[in-house]
């Protein structure tokens, strides 16, 4: 994970921000009071909060962990939505 200075991170905002969108990395912007933050893209924090609120529930988790070595051994099934009439 890189890390930067706030002067550094103020100074060059836009080109920090893309950075952390392009490639998927959150930077640690320090601090001289030793009270880092961390800057992350939207779509990581909403993983996160994803994550978080899966984990909270042991059923969902558990579910998702047998669906996920489902998945591994092939044992999927294909669901037929068919098509819409509108």
């Amino acid at each position: 994970m890189l890390a930067i200075t706030a002067s550094n991170a103020i100074q060059n905002f836009d080109q920090t921000c893309d950075n952390v969108i392009q490639n998927y990395e959150p930077v640690i912007i320090t601090r001289d009071n030793d009270k880092n933050v961390v800057l992350i893209s939207q779509t990581e924090y909403d993983n996160l909060l994803e994550n978080i609120y899966i984990r909270k529930s042991k059923t969902n988790y558990s579910r998702l962990l047998e669906s996920i070595e489902e998945a591994k051994t092939g044992n999927l099934t294909v669901l037929d939505m068919g098509e819409k009439n509108d």
